[in-house]
């Protein structure tokens, strides 16, 4: 059976501690997608990322998660062009990336990689189904109503993924969440959600914007450490529905999972007239380690 040594790299650390765990496969071409689902479930990490060449981009990115592929994965792409350029094999500035659905920009700058979102669209849950509701919502997170920021409700938000954004009012609420796997699962296929993002304006480090955890039982996913195609529409959310002047966020992730690794993802929005025209999001990445699977 072949054997394969795969780089592990951690995204959106935090003070070089922390982030999201990704496996980065070089030189993919060979491998069929049959393949490369074996690969990412031995490798057993939220998402790994196959690299390959590509005539319309600088590379070729294809993501799947143990169970899975995914279109897009905002971590998974950080780790990969951190480690193309630490290796020498990117310099900075503009890059890109081709993907399933599309090339989108990458931008290499002051030792951190920054990947292009979609501009948002902003969905009611209730408009995709009609009987669905706010409560049945907060009940697969077993949060009630109070928990929700005063005058906020959950929207599916979309920059190339949809994720579900739950607005908390207090870290408490985030720690506290006790997903029902299951129930977010079931509504996830629903709404077609990669998960559910919940946060509060709680945060651990003076100067950022909000504390977030994410689920995503859909793709196999109990909770992640940091999940840039999140942290977008987060941003979009809060210039948005909370109405901040800002157009630059620091989104807390992964401090208040059960086991916590600490990550910071950056999010800048690009505006024509108050309405949100194209977004990035990135932070910073570091190698941990490798490990050797066969498949």
């Amino acid at each position: 059976m072949p054997r394969l040594t795969i780089p592990v790299v951690q995204a959106f650390v935090d003070a070089g501690r922390g982030g999201n765990p990704a496996g980065v496969v070089l030189n993919a071409d060979a491998f069929d997608p049959a393949t490369r689902q074996r690969i990412a479930t031995r490798v057993s990490l939220s998402e790994t990322a196959f690299v390959s060449a590509s005539i319309v981009a600088d590379f070729k990115l294809e993501f799947f998660t143990p169970v899975r592929q995914i279109a897009q994965c905002g971590h998974a792409t950080i780790a990969t062009f951190s480690y193309l350029a630490q290796q020498g094999m990117l310099k900075e500035g503009h890059n890109s990336m081709e993907t399933v659905d599309g090339v989108r920009g990458i931008r290499l700058e002051d030792n951190q990689a920054f990947m292009e979102q979609r501009a948002p669209t902003f969905t009611p849950p209730d408009q995709v189904i009609a009987d669905l509701s706010t409560q049945q919502i907060l009940d697969s997170l077993r949060l009630s109503a109070t928990d929700l920021i005063d005058g906020q409700v959950p929207v599916v938000v979309n920059t190339g993924n949809s994720f579900m954004i739950v607005p908390l009012r207090s870290a408490g609420a985030v720690r506290n969440v006790a997903p029902d796997l299951d129930a977010i699962e079931r509504i996830s296929e629903q709404l077609d959600l990669v998960g559910y993002y919940v946060f509060s304006p709680d945060v651990q480090q003076s100067g950022r914007d909000a504390g977030a955890r994410m689920f995503a039982p859909r793709y196999g996913i109990s909770e992640e450490a940091a999940t840039g195609m999140a942290a977008g529409p987060l941003a979009c959310y809060l210039f948005r529905y909370i109405q901040s002047p800002k157009t630059t966020f620091l989104v807390e992730q992964g401090h208040l999972m059960p086991s916590p690794s600490p990550s910071v993802l950056t999010a800048q929005l690009y505006l024509d007239q108050h309405t949100i025209t194209s977004l990035w999001v990135g932070g910073r990445a570091a190698t941990s380690h490798s490990i050797d699977i066969d498949y």
